[in-house]
This record gives structure tokens, sequence and C-alpha cells, in this order.
């Protein structure tokens, strides 16, 4: 198979990988056949999956806009994927140019793909790291230049935690990503759920068997599950809801129902900003 010249030498193309499907489903042309066929697999177990990740998006771009109203200009966006048009710097900086953002992935292509988009961006930068090793992602030279942990930083785990297994202890990684943070910092979460609004329990299963069969589980948690992640953190209003109503720029009603699957929160460590 041919490499394309943006896929970085020495990774495997015959794996799929979740970044690349995300991309795919996106509708961005970062991604192999191997991912478009596993991608393909999880929309035929679950038709509503691009819809679910163009809510998440969007939901995002919301959270990023909320952040900078109360502002926080700094944001640490960890799982961030490959950066599609509409991703956390252009929305950021598109508001605010001095908005300064640290993506993390662990992901070869992702992080490749991001250096080179972000070359010219003194403001962003791309740390080569895994989410369950924090200190690798705080003690980065792209960090330590960028972030100012000292002031509040918006934690961006989009579309993260239900690829992370309960035996990795999400929740303590979290927990410890909150604690290096400044008071008023922000975390953003969205996460698949089999008790959302809209009930998809046998598709959501057969679309967590195709990411099994890749070697990425992709984990149903309850509402309380999710909720844990933000101890530590007050909820912003309205809570931990379905992602379209959180704070809509249009009518939640008008959105197809399949969006409403899974949950998205932001939370606001307590205390006060330095």
């Amino acid at each position: 198979m041919e490499r394309p010249a943006w896929a970085p030498q020495g990774i495997d193309l015959t794996v799929p990988s979740v970044s690349r499907i995300y991309d795919y489903y996106l509708g961005g042309s970062h991604n192999f056949e191997v991912d478009r066929e596993a991608g393909r697999k999880a929309i035929e177990a679950w038709p509503g999956l691009p819809k679910i990740m163009q809510a998440n998006r969007a939901f995002m771009r919301r959270a990023i806009r909320y952040a900078l109203a109360e502002g926080v200009t700094q944001f640490l966006d960890i799982g961030s994927g490959i950066p599609t048009f509409g991703n956390v710097h252009e929305v950021a900086q598109g508001r605010d140019p001095e908005a300064r953002v640290v993506y993390v992935d662990n992901d070869p292509v992702a992080v490749a793909h991001s250096r080179a988009v972000l070359q010219d961006n003194d403001r962003t930068d791309v740390v080569s790291a895994d989410f369950r090793s924090p200190r690798d992602i705080l003690e980065s030279p792209e960090a330590e230049r960028l972030l100012d942990l000292g002031k509040p930083v918006a934690l961006m785990l989009v579309a993260l935690l239900h690829f992370v297994e309960d035996q990795d202890e999400p929740w303590k990684t979290v927990a410890q990503l909150r604690d290096a943070l400044a008071p008023g910092s922000l975390l953003v979460v969205t996460h698949a759920s089999g008790e959302g609004e809209f009930k998809a329990p046998d598709r959501g299963a057969a679309a967590s068997g195709v990411y099994r069969r890749i070697g990425s589980p992709l984990l149903m948690r309850s509402r309380e599950e999710v909720l844990r992640f933000f101890d530590g953190w007050d909820l912003v209003d309205p809570g931990l809801v379905a992602m379209p109503r959180w704070h809509p720029d249009t009518p939640p009603e008008q959105e197809d129902p399949v969006v409403f699957s899974g949950f998205a929160g932001v939370g606001r460590k307590s205390g006060h900003a330095g």
C-alpha cells in the first residue's frame, strides 16, 4: 500500500486508528482504507454515528466560546485527533488571537498532521503523549512554553474518556490534571452512554463491538460514572445533559433524535482564580 506524504514513517497502515476513523466520520481526508472500513462497519452498526460526531464538535465549539467569555484563554485538548476544520485553535484564536492551545494525542498520524498544520502558529503546539500519563503532558516543553498553570486552563476531554478503560483509572487521571490546574479552570467532557435521552443499547453494543475488534473498546458508561469525572469541579448550568441541550445556538428540538445519546458537561474548578 502506498504511503501518503502526510503519513509519518513507521506507522502501520494496516491497523485502524480511532482518530483517523473520527476524521472519516467528519468528512476529513486524513484516513486510510482500513480506517474507512472500520468506520463503515461502525456506521452500519449505528447509522447515527456521523451525526453524533458532528454534534460533539458543535458542543466543543460552544464550550470554547463559553470559556473565552469566562476569561479562560488557555486550552489543553487531550485526545485531540487530526485537526479538521473548526478545531480548537481555529475557534479560540478566531475570537481571541492571543488564545493559546496545546493539543495532545498518542496517534503518530494525528501528531504529525497537527505539527504540519500548526507550524506557523506560535500560540499553538502539539504534544505526543497519552492521557494516562498526565506528567508527560504537563511537563512537556510545549505545555511549559504555552500554558501558565497559575492561570485558568480549559481542559478539553471531548470524545476521549469512553476509550479509556476502568483498569486505567481515568477518574484518577482527571483528578491529577484537576489538581495541577488553577482555580477557575474548566473541564469540558463528552462521553458515550447507554443512558442518554436517546437509547439505542443494541446499536451502541454493536458499534462498541467494532471498536473492540480494532483494540480500542468504546465504553458506554452510566450517567453516575460520567458524573464522577466532575468530582472537585462545580458543574456549570445546565449540568450533565445531552450535547444539543448545552448552551444551544439553535432550538434542540430541530436536531436529529440520535444526537441526544450520551452526555456533555462543563465543570469549573472552585476557588478564586489568581
